[in-house]
């Protein structure tokens, strides 16, 4: 399964590569001039006023709670709030969670939740740094915008591997061998148990706690606290799942929820990977189709030629890394990575001519530039997030998957023939989690949510990390899913300067109307 890099691969990530792939020196700067925005707070008077609502005794101390908001950066306000650890024993201890808001402009309609993806995201970063990105100014006015670190992330109490030696290891390190071979596998699951050995060691029990159900219940206990009877929230890609867990848990409790870029709660691990395979495969051909012809483009020849030799450059890498000046080496895992990030979307196409350039003329630096940004890491090889940690430890608890050899052979051939060139990289997962500390709590399976108030879900037919498929399927399974479909490359829809998918999204939020059909956008 495809990490969803932090902020959606969004504004900032756009940002980044933007400056980044103009001159290497200016690219530089950027990646380690990182800006702090979080000061010391001045203390406030604005509280939220819990809702007083009836609960169990042992939750009583966390859903009584009074939110006290300080000031923190043009015009934010930051907040921390208490969580149980073990939702099924609350008193076992406690955790903290990170919230930043900015308040409605306009008439108050409550506060709306965000969470931008990953998992493993940062939803404080997201609303701090990409405000304009995250909602328009119709919601802004409407809404106080609430961004959230899920538990085991960012500057909630977070998932810790042991920093950046270990990160580097995990992210860059390159298993010898022919990927598939026996030797190649116990290869990749040492690297794996070793990672979540780090984890458990630094981490300590909350490792075993961050799964998506215990972060919806979190969710319910923040609408809670900050005073609202039904939750108000926008979930990107993996932020649908964690909407959709919570509209299964609290049906009665949902208000107005939209799921941008939506995860079929239903699909199996594998099948999770093979649609993400052929969505990733079917973007990197349009962008091949695209770029072909024209004088900027390395590729000559036809579509399926270029995918060719595309396969064959991540074979020759696997085969003959390259040298980074840093020591680092690019294999073919990374050089993947690297390709990943510019199809989440259109704008970035242009950034794999300079990527596939440089790599045939054995030069790294975008390679790693790329990879880096993925990854949070800057050129200093510190890293800005923990995004890597806490995707591995959240999807091991909610995926099961097969590590048996025979299983993972099969669906390795099953992915070569689905995605020819992609596939093959995106195989062999059952390795990631076999010897996890901690084994899958999640049960997969169709979520309808009976009850609940109407759902809009959002997908996009050309999004390669939430393929179009999974909005279309879930929109099915929740008994009151309405489907807003965007003809169109990209992952996630909303408020990217198509106003038909704006317009029903703000519609719905401000008015809580939903479409009478599809609006096909």
């Amino acid at each position: 399964m495809i990490r969803m890099p932090s902020s959606l691969g969004s504004s900032r990530h756009r940002r980044r590569l933007l400056a980044a792939l103009a001159t290497v020196s200016v690219a530089a700067l950027l990646l380690t001039g990182c800006v702090s925005w979080f000061r010391a707070p001045a203390p406030t008077a604005s509280t939220s006023k819990p809702t007083g609502e009836k609960v169990a005794a042992d939750l009583r101390p966390f859903y009584s709670q009074v939110l006290t908001w300080s000031s923190c950066s043009s015009g934010f306000q930051c907040t921390t709030a208490k969580a149980p650890m073990n939702w099924k024993d609350p008193s076992q201890a406690t955790i903290e969670l990170a919230l930043i808001r900015k308040p409605a402009t306009g008439t108050r309609l409550g506060s709306l939740l965000v969470n931008p993806g990953g998992p493993g995201a940062s939803g404080y970063d997201f609303i701090r740094d990409n405000l304009d990105y995250a909602v328009d100014s119709t919601l802004r006015a409407g809404y106080d915008i609430v961004g959230f670190d899920p538990r085991g992330v960012g500057r909630s109490t977070a998932v810790d591997c042991g920093g950046a030696a270990v990160l580097d290891h995990f992210n860059y390190d390159i298993v010898p061998g022919t990927p598939g071979t026996d030797s190649w596998i116990a290869g990749t699951e040492q690297v794996n148990a070793r990672f979540g050995q780090d984890c458990l060691d630094h981490t300590g029990p909350l490792l075993q706690y961050v799964d998506t159900n215990s972060a919806a219940r979190d969710l319910d206990l923040l609408r809670a606290v900050l005073g609202d009877r039904r939750l108000n929230y926008l979930g990107y890609s993996y932020g649908t799942l964690l909407g959709a867990s919570y509209a299964e848990l609290y049906p009665k409790k949902t208000g107005r929820l939209v799921l941008d870029g939506a995860l079929d709660p239903a699909t199996t691990d594998f099948m999770v990977t093979d649609t993400q395979a052929k969505g990733f495969e079917s973007a990197f051909r349009a962008y091949l189709a695209n770029c072909i012809g024209s004088s900027a483009c390395p590729f000559t020849g036809t579509v399926d030629e270029a995918m060719t030799q595309t396969g064959q450059l991540l074979d020759q890498l696997q085969a003959g890394p390259l040298s980074n000046p840093d020591g680092r080496r690019l294999g073919a895992n990374t050089m993947f990575v690297a390709i990943i990030l510019p199809l989440y979307s259109k704008d970035n196409w242009t950034y794999l001519d300079k990527l596939f350039e440089e790599v045939r003329k054995g030069v790294t630096t975008t390679a790693f530039l790329l990879a880096d940004s993925y990854n949070d890491r800057d050129s200093n090889g510190v890293y800005s997030s923990n995004s890597t940690e806490a995707f591995v430890a959240i999807n091991c608890l909610d995926y099961a998957s097969d590590s048996s050899i025979g299983t993972m052979r099969a669906q390795a051939a099953q992915l070569g023939k689905d995605a020819p060139v992609f596939g093959p990289r995106m195989a062999w997962g059952g390795t990631s989690c076999a010897k996890w500390p901690f084994p899958a709590t999640r049960v997969r399976g169709p979520i309808s949510a009976e009850g609940s108030s109407d759902i809009l879900v959002v997908g996009t037919t050309n999004d390669p990390a939430t393929p179009y498929v999974w909005a279309k399927s879930l929109a099915k399974e929740l008994q009151h899913g309405h489907l807003v479909t965007y003809h169109g490359e990209g992952h996630t829809a909303y408020n990217k300067s198509n106003s038909c998918v704006n317009s029903a999204v703000d519609d719905y939020l401000l008015n809580g109307t939903v479409p009478s059909k599809d609006p096909e956008c």
